[in-house]
């Protein structure tokens, strides 16, 4: 568990510093300039991070109904060659797709208005901006985009599934709390995480508008990445007692 949440705060820390640091320059600079290639970097980076992020949340998924629906084996079958392979095939997929996305959007002409109306490259701003066809980028898009994110929500459902069903097996009420306790800061991520993405990317294009996005975009890059360390560590009860510990110490009276 403690494996994946580093993978997950390093891939929070590196999602949040690609987009907010230019995203604060913005803000204070008068020239909000940003070059064709460093544009390009930003949504490939961009795009990493962000298929990282989804599918260690359904990687976690399957580590918690390990630990909870085989506890006896969770060492055996969750062992460390598996845990870097599985790591290790989340950032393939991440680096595959936002591979796709980056090479597909900028073969596309730019004959018009150069301005973004979004605060950082990201892809349904940028398509906006181009003269040339972009229906296959919209469906190359929406199909990459909808299978990473549709098999990490099916990996979840299905994760949980079964461990609701193993939970309610357990007889003393204490036993279930304690089980589904270990799963709820994980939900609360995932339900963060993925209503944001659902809103974004997948919701009718009569309802679309670039105003919404950068409103949304501003929760799932900044916000999300911020709160999940603390969703995390307030469920850790050995994180919680580490302040009051401190506090003992420097003051030994209190």
């Amino acid at each position: 568990m403690y494996f994946f949440l580093g993978n997950l705060s390093f891939s929070d820390l590196c999602y949040s510093s690609i987009v907010s640091p230019r995203m604060l320059l913005n803000f204070l600079a008068e020239s909000k300039r940003i070059s064709y290639n460093a544009c390009a970097v930003q949504m490939y980076l961009f795009g990493i991070f962000g298929h990282v992020d989804c599918l260690l949340l359904a990687v976690m998924a399957y580590d918690r109904y390990v630990a909870i629906c085989n506890p006896l084996l969770y060492t055996v079958t969750m062992s460390r060659w598996l845990c870097h392979q599985l790591v290790a095939g989340v950032y393939a997929v991440g680096l595959l797709d936002s591979m796709v996305h980056t090479v597909f959007t900028f073969r596309l002409s730019f004959c018009s208005s150069n301005a973004i109306n979004h605060f950082f490259c990201d892809i349904p701003p940028i398509l906006s901006l181009s003269c040339s066809d972009t229906r296959v980028n919209e469906i190359v898009l929406f199909a990459s985009t909808g299978c990473v994110v549709v098999s990490s929500i099916v990996i979840i459902l299905l994760s949980y599934a079964y461990i609701i069903i193993t939970i309610l097996r357990i007889r003393s009420a204490e036993g279930r709390r304690k089980a589904f306790s270990t799963c709820t800061s994980h939900l609360t991520a995932v339900a963060m995480f993925h209503g944001s993405l659902l809103f974004m990317y997948f919701r009718p294009s009569s309802s679309y508008s670039l105003d919404t996005d950068k409103i949304a975009s501003v929760f799932y890059t900044v916000v999300i990445p911020m709160l999940n360390p603390l969703i995390y560590s307030l469920r850790n009860k050995e994180v919680k007692d580490a302040p009051w510990n401190v506090m003992h110490k420097l003051l030994p009276f209190s």
